[in-house]
């Protein structure tokens, strides 16, 4: 069975820093890639960034080249996206999702943590 679970989001400043985490179960850590994506409002859904289970490549989207970092912790079953430099651009909801690989369909999202980024 497939779950996540997003934390992390919260208030920052622009130019500040956070730390998201999605904690995967077991299965989906085991046969699936994650990625992070965001909305804002009344803005269609963005892929941010991804990682690959395989071989642990990594792509991210232009607007966050350089200010973050996705990573996976392989104990604790996490992935996580430290966003620096954040701006109020970045403020949306963001969520994890499980695919095949980076380029593929997300089937199983996890239920999204709030970042907003104002001063």
């Amino acid at each position: 069975q497939v779950q996540l679970e997003e934390s992390g989001g919260g208030l920052v400043q622009p130019g500040g820093s956070l730390r998201l985490a999605c904690a995967a179960s077991a299965f989906a850590w085991d046969y699936y890639t994650i990625g992070w994506f965001r909305q804002a409002p009344g803005k269609e859904r963005e892929g941010v960034a991804c990682i690959s289970n395989s071989d642990g490549s990594t792509n991210y989207a232009d607007s966050v080249k350089g200010r973050f970092t996705i990573s996976k912790d392989k104990r604790k079953k996490t992935v996580y996206l430290q966003m620096n430099s954040l701006q109020p651009e970045d403020t949306a909801g963001y969520y994890c999702a499980t695919s095949v690989s980076c380029s593929g369909t997300y089937l199983s999202w996890g239920q999204g943590t709030q970042v907003t980024v104002s001063s």
